[in-house]
């Protein structure tokens, strides 16, 4: 019988070939990435990393749909001011909106990001995943946060998909302008200066 300790490790083995294969891809993009250049970040023989995804295809996939579901769900995170926003809704709006830009602008987004652009006429079906698990994942729970905003009569009455929608999109813009279609991390500073414009001009729009 395996050992739990033996099942963490092996666990544990794989993340760190998925975050190395990651790091990799975003480097060098698919075509030119070698597995063995994966094994090195990951601090692997060559053989583990194939004994784990049996090839680079596969290894590519799974690094993107495993990637997904840490910034899905940090960005889902995000979300939590708003469970309770209080009586300064615009504080708790502004907070969700850094924590969110925080989420989608670190490392390992803006890899994600590059690489399910720039791979996705090879690889046309991952740029729907990742949009499942990080966008309409993180879109249809904003709107729920929204729509019982709506009902205790802190928000005007409106189609809460449409308002997840627009909020996202005030974030997701001037992000992308200003990360260079993430290719540059955008100062904490700056990060703040789009969390505060995008809560203005929502609540400008939606406050009840």
């Amino acid at each position: 019988m395996t050992s739990a300790k033996a099942t963490r490790g092996r666990i544990d083995k794989r993340q760190a070939i998925l975050d190395a294969a990651l790091t990799v891809f975003a480097r060098r993009g698919y075509a030119q990435a070698c597995v063995q250049e994966i094994a090195d970040t990951a601090a692997v023989a060559k053989p583990t990393v194939y004994n784990h995804l049996t090839d680079k295809e596969t290894l590519f996939r799974e690094a993107i749909s495993a990637a997904a579901d840490t910034v899905g769900t940090e960005a889902l995170t995000a979300l939590d001011p708003l469970r309770d926003p209080g009586d300064d809704l615009a504080a708790s709006l502004t907070e969700t909106a850094s924590l969110l830009l925080r989420a989608c602008s670190d490392e390992r987004a803006l890899a994600l990001h590059r690489l399910t652009y720039s791979e996705a006429a090879d690889f046309p079906d991952l740029v729907e995943t990742v949009l499942n698990r990080t966008t309409l994942r993180l879109r249809e729970t904003l709107a729920d946060r929204l729509a019982r905003l709506t009902l205790s009569g802190r928000l005007r009455h409106s189609d809460p998909s449409v308002a997840a929608e627009q909020f996202l999109a005030l974030l997701s813009g001037p992000l992308e302008s200003r990360s260079h279609q993430g290719n540059r991390n955008v100062p904490p500073a700056e990060l703040r200066n789009i969390a505060d414009a995008a809560t203005d001009t929502f609540l400008r729009a939606y406050l009840a």
